[in-house]
């Protein structure tokens, strides 16, 4: 009560949100700082007197890791840093390394590196984590020549606290049954026949399923069978945008497509967010599908958009008279109801570079925004969203300019101390009349 938070960024401040997470606990969670002795981080220290004082079921203690040598590996085989946070509840825990709380962000306009401060987001998540019953596992197919998910996505992924693993298709019967979604993840070679119709025996069950795909110019039927099954397939070609107002850096293929109204795009219009989807290729619906399938656009091109097919040979970015011209979807999505019980979710995005890092930064996280939306759209997590963001430690600088800087020592170096002199000689003048 004594102290007050006047940084810049409420480094010292929790939110409403962490104080929600506090007050709905039904079971124990005990935060520990690993740390040497005298070497702990005040900043973190004050953050953990915080939090113990929301909850009677948050405990929070030190660890010195010299003195204690086995007291992290019961809970973890890594090698945890100095400063770094676990948090255990009753079944789980997770370590929350220092470089997490920390986080480095590169600016890629300016070319520099700034530190933030994530814990309060970071504790959120793994208090989140430790007391939750069901935590969705995505596996990420693999042996196609997959993209690999960036640092930033990833990260995201567990502090939304989703369970990331690999799955290779070719070793395994099925789609485990534990599967929250399947995400494939722009494949460079085509799946085999019994890859797809695996998966394609998976939805038909309610699975979940996540593609994205971008143009190689390689034909491959056994994914777009997947695709089709579900009223969908990817077009051949590259979009371009003929209109200036959505594409950027003067790329007509760095297209800011339209975000449709949709449940997973419902956030990001209203917040009006962006969306980047450099190099995409269309998303085509079928004129031909099974009524029960319902299918949504959740991107799309301006009606003055036109797609380049021959893009090796390419020799200009404007319109030809051979271009197929419209409006194209980007991303859509496709829903059917199994049974009273299970309902199949496919989302498609004809663009891989949604999962590229340095194109989602250009739009200020817009893309991972996106995926985490439609990810929470298909999967049952009974975690909540955690919105805290991280904090900037970045110095404010005041800038005063010349004439200011002028102006204010005229008034605190002349008028101030004449005046005071002009009043303590009226004062003293009158004093001595009396």
């Amino acid at each position: 009560w004594t102290q007050f938070d006047t940084s810049a960024s409420r480094l010292y401040s929790l939110s409403p949100q962490t104080e929600e997470i506090a007050a709905g606990l039904t079971e124990d969670v005990t935060l520990y700082l690993v740390a040497p002795t005298g070497e702990e981080d005040e900043t973190l220290l004050r953050l953990l007197q915080k939090y113990e004082a929301l909850s009677e079921h948050i405990t929070t203690s030190a660890v010195d890791p010299v003195l204690s040598p086995t007291f992290v590996q019961t809970y973890t085989s890594a090698k945890v840093s100095d400063n770094s946070i676990l948090v255990v509840g009753a079944e789980r825990s997770r370590v929350i390394r220092n470089s997490d709380l920390y986080p480095s962000n590169y600016d890629y306009d300016t070319g520099r590196t700034s530190t933030e401060f994530d814990g309060e987001g970071q504790i959120d998540s793994a208090i989140s984590y430790v007391t939750s019953e069901n935590l969705p596992v995505i596996y990420t197919l693999e042996g196609h020549e997959e993209l690999e998910l960036n640092s930033s996505l990833t990260d995201s992924l567990q502090k939304a606290n989703y369970d990331v693993q690999r799955l290779n298709l070719l070793t395994q019967d099925a789609v485990p049954e534990d599967t929250g979604c399947l995400l494939i993840a722009a494949p460079q070679k085509d799946l085999s026949e019994e890859e797809a119709q695996k998966i394609i025996t998976y939805m038909e069950a309610g699975g979940k399923v996540m593609i994205f795909t971008e143009y190689t110019g390689t034909d491959m039927p056994n994914l777009k069978s997947v695709l089709e099954n579900y009223g969908v397939t990817t077009g051949d070609g590259v979009i371009m945008e003929g209109d200036t107002g959505h594409y950027i850096m003067q790329r007509p293929y760095y297209i800011v497509p339209t975000i449709d109204s949709s449940d997973i795009t419902s956030d990001i219009k209203s917040n009006n967010r962006y969306v980047l989807a450099p190099i995409s290729q269309p998303v085509k619906t079928l004129s031909d599908y099974r009524d029960t399938l319902q299918i949504s656009s959740l991107l799309s091109t301006s009606d003055e958009a036109y797609i380049k097919t021959d893009v090796q040979n390419m020799t200009t970015y404007e319109k030809e008279d051979s271009d197929e011209e419209g409006s194209f979807q980007v991303g859509v999505s496709v829903t059917e109801q199994v049974d009273d019980d299970n309902t199949t979710q496919l989302v498609c995005f004809g663009c891989a570079s949604l999962l590229d890092e340095a194109t989602d930064q250009q739009v200020s996280g817009g893309n991972t925004d996106l995926v985490l939306a439609a990810l929470g759209w298909m999967c049952e997590n009974d975690a909540p969203v955690i919105d805290v963001t991280s904090k900037s430690l970045t110095m404010s600088y005041l800038t005063v300019p010349q004439f200011d800087a002028a102006y204010w020592s005229i008034i605190v170096c002349g008028v101030i101390p004449v005046a005071f002199l002009l009043i303590g000689t009226v004062i003293w003048f009158k004093r001595r009349k009396q």
